[in-house]
């Protein structure tokens, strides 16, 4: 697709997605304001049901109470025309007086010990009616049977007298009456006149609030229904009288009290009449009734009115109205939609159209041709832009330049690295960060025997067992950024052969200076380390000639106590157990001194084992005390305590020690003392081993040419002995340091590392 079309293409789809987001605001405000007018409708409607309902209750009240004070009238008027006992008034008399006053009928009750009964009437029916089931129509009944104020909340309270509400009759369950009561004590009776209410009833329902509900609904065709609900009752089971035979839902306890109640929703309008009932907020609900989407809003009365006014409103005549907009919205944004399309088409082609121009530039960058330059005729971003390919063609021209001059001097670098990696006879290779061999020179093949195809993508082991924890911890050293120079160890070749060698490992690092590999660089020093081992043993047998004539000595006092005991025996022909003692002393300190010389003369397999260090500074001392005896030099061994074992190769330790030792007897002609302290350093643990002297010392001109071959200042020495014992201490992985003063004497301090 062109950069036209999805210019274009962009432009139609933003304006869409704007067009979008428009409608969807717009339908969901609409949704939400139209919901808000019906509610409102709603809450109009029910504060004209409220005002309604209370004008009407007004006028019944009214109503009732004018009646009610109409049936007071009668009765006491029934009081002056009858006997004030029961016994003297017959159901006759009720009816011809009842005809005379103008009501329906009188009924008269009389109290026993456990009820209070109808004992005479106008109307057969009433006859033996019992009232203590007739929950506060009985419990008025008592108070006035008592001459105590009616307390009951229901109906008319007057002096002596009291009228319940409209109820239906419990002896003709068709009938509504209108009751009255009255009792002043002048009679054993209570007198009860009571009238037909229908017509009052039918009256109220022509022009009360049903009426109203009527014309409402009439006047609205989106409300479904209008119903008042008393939340006393409303989800209650309803109380059933039996009356005439009859089961009759007294009038002062129904669930709806007025209007109609047809779109059901069981437990949810419960809740919404409770809460509503209760928190006087308008509860709106919402569901499917009846094939319909409803909405319910349920509004409290207020004031102390347990009434509830229920409203049902047609929820698709909102989502009619809604889908209507919503076609229309549709409409004419696919009409700008299209327009936009059009449009942005138009424009897209006048914007890229210098574009076109600028890609054919690129182009003849993109195959080499520098020269060629954008005419600019704009300042705005376009123009820009081509000036900016006009510095990029001149910069690429100045880099590619660059590049080929420095692509010939690479090729130049690598063939010199390949020529010096390939030809040099140190044996190179290089593995990744798991071990993995990838490249290796002929040296290496020619030195361990393995060659490149053998070992690439492989792990190489060509190091001996017992340097494996060396190796393994030169990498790490590596991995931590460190770099490890002509480290000797051991290696092996292919056909498990050992060599000699010194190892320089690095880190190879990418262009990020991550760790990438490790290039390792082998030499092998086998040669170099025979000639090492024969200038140690020479060295050695130099020092042995040495101390010859000392030994000699030492010798010769134990072999004459023995002669002496030998001639002894020769003359007595017996010797004592202290002779023999003694003999067998006198050898054992010959056969010491021998077995040294044995041990030191003896070429010994280089072999590390672990040595009290104490114990072998005192086997040298003993050996050097004729040499230091001649002399007349003492020698003393100061030790601390917890001085550890060490690692080492003990026959080359005592090369070195007695290297030291006879250095320092020498350097004391007219004699002295050799202190010898020996310590350890927890810390770094290392032991720390001090030889001191008293002797002449050493000129300042001499000290940086300590230990270098055949450099000596004796007259009988070769130069050898100093390099040869730095040798065998670097071998340990220790150091040895030399502190003199020129008519002071020398101390030399060595630190060993403990395994």
């Amino acid at each position: 697709m062109s950069i036209k079309a999805k210019l274009a293409l962009l432009i139609s789809l933003i304006v869409t997605v704007i067009l979008t987001m428009n409608i969807s605001i717009y339908y969901f405000t609409s949704e939400s304001e139209l919901r808000a007018n019906a509610e409102q409708q709603m809450v109009t409607i029910s504060k004209q049901i409220g005002t309604t309902l209370e004008a009407t209750e007004k006028s019944r009240n009214f109503i009732e109470d004018m009646i009610g004070e109409t049936l007071r009238n009668v009765a006491i008027a029934a009081k002056s025309e009858l006997d004030p006992h029961i016994e003297n008034v017959t159901n006759e008399q009720l009816a011809a007086l009842s005809r005379k006053l103008g009501v329906d009928h009188i009924t008269l009750w009389v109290r026993t010990s456990d009820n209070i009964i109808a004992k005479r009437s106008s109307e057969p029916k009433e006859i033996n009616l019992q009232s203590n089931t007739w929950d506060y129509w009985y419990t008025a009944f008592q108070q006035l049977f008592a001459r105590q104020p009616v307390t009951v909340k229901q109906g008319q309270k007057l002096k002596d007298y009291w009228s319940g509400p409209f109820q239906y009759s419990t002896s003709d369950a068709n009938r509504i009456d209108k009751w009255g009561y009255y009792y002043d004590g002048t009679t054993d009776y209570m007198i009860n006149p009571y009238i037909d209410a229908k017509r009052l009833i039918a009256f109220e329902n022509d022009n009360g609030t049903n009426q109203l509900i009527r014309r409402l609904l009439a006047d609205n065709p989106n409300i479904l229904g209008v119903a008042g609900f008393d939340s006393d009752f409303f989800g209650k089971p309803p109380i059933l009288k039996e009356k005439d035979g009859k089961l009759v839902q007294n009038l002062d306890v129904r669930e709806v009290v007025f209007g109609e109640y047809t779109y059901q929703d069981g437990e949810q309008d419960v809740d919404a009449v409770r809460t509503s009932a209760v928190s006087g907020d308008v509860v709106s609900t919402f569901g499917e009734i009846n094939g319909k989407d409803i909405m319910k809003s349920f509004i409290s009365l207020g004031r102390g009115s347990p009434y509830v006014i229920g409203v049902t409103f047609d929820y698709g005549a909102i989502e009619r109205v809604l889908n209507r907009q919503l076609l229309t919205q549709a409409l004419i944004s696919l009409g700008l939609i299209s327009a936009a399309w059009m449009a942005s088409y138009l424009i897209a082609g006048l914007i890229i159209r210098p574009l076109r121009q600028i890609l054919r530039n690129v182009d003849e960058i993109a195959q080499g041709r520098f020269g060629i330059k954008i005419p600019i005729r704009r300042r705005d971003e376009l123009g820009l832009l081509s000036s900016r390919v006009n510095m990029m063609a001149d910069s690429l021209q100045v880099y590619t330049d660059r590049l080929k001059d420095t692509a010939e001097e690479l090729r130049g670098t690598k063939e010199y690295l390949e020529s010096f990696v390939g030809q040099t006879s140190d044996a190179i290779h290089v593995t990744d960060l798991e071990g993995r061999v990838t490249r290796v020179n002929r040296a290496f093949e020619k030195m361990f025997g393995w060659s490149e195809e053998e070992l690439l993508g492989q792990p190489l082991s060509h190091v001996s067992e017992e340097y494996v924890k060396d190796y393994e911890d030169i990498h790490r050293r590596i991995m931590r950024g460190e770099s490890v120079a002509d480290h000797e160890t051991v290696g092996i070749t292919k056909t498990g052969e050992p060599i000699d060698m010194s190892i320089t490992v690095s880190s190879i690092r990418d262009e990020h200076g991550e760790i990438v590999g490790i290039a390792e660089i082998a030499r092998n020093i086998t040669a170099r380390k025979h000639t090492e081992e024969v200038i140690r043993r020479s060295e050695k047998l130099s020092v042995i000639g040495q101390l010859a004539a000392g030994v000699a000595h030492e010798i010769r006092n134990p072999l004459t106590t023995v002669r002496g005991f030998v001639q002894l025996q020769q003359q007595t022909g017996k010797l004592t157990d202290s002779h023999l003692d003694v003999m067998l002393s006198e050898l054992d300190r010959i056969n010491f001194i021998v077995s040294e010389f044995l041990v030191l003369a003896k070429p010994q397999a280089k072999q590390f084992q672990s040595v009290d260090l104490r114990g072998l500074l005192n086997d040298m001392i003993t050996l050097l005390d004729p040499l230091a005896g001649m002399s007349q030099v003492r020698i003393d061994l100061r030790s601390s305590d917890g001085v550890p074992d060490l690692k080492c190769e003990p026959n080359q330790l005592k090369q070195v020690f007695i290297n030291l030792l006879k250095n320092a007897v020498e350097s004391m002609p007219d004699g002295g003392t050799v202190m010898i302290d020996l310590a350890y350093e927890p810390k770094d643990k290392k032991v720390v081993l001090s030889i001191a002297d008293q002797g002449c010392g050493i000129p300042d001109a001499d000290m940086p040419r300590l230990g270098e071959p055949f450099f000596t200042s004796k007259q009988d020495g070769n130069g050898l002995g100093l390099m040869v014992s730095q040798r065998i201490i670097a071998n340990h992985k220790g150091t040895m340091a030399i502190f003199s003063r020129l008519g002071e004497g020398t101390r030399v301090e060595i630190k060993l590392p403990v395994a």
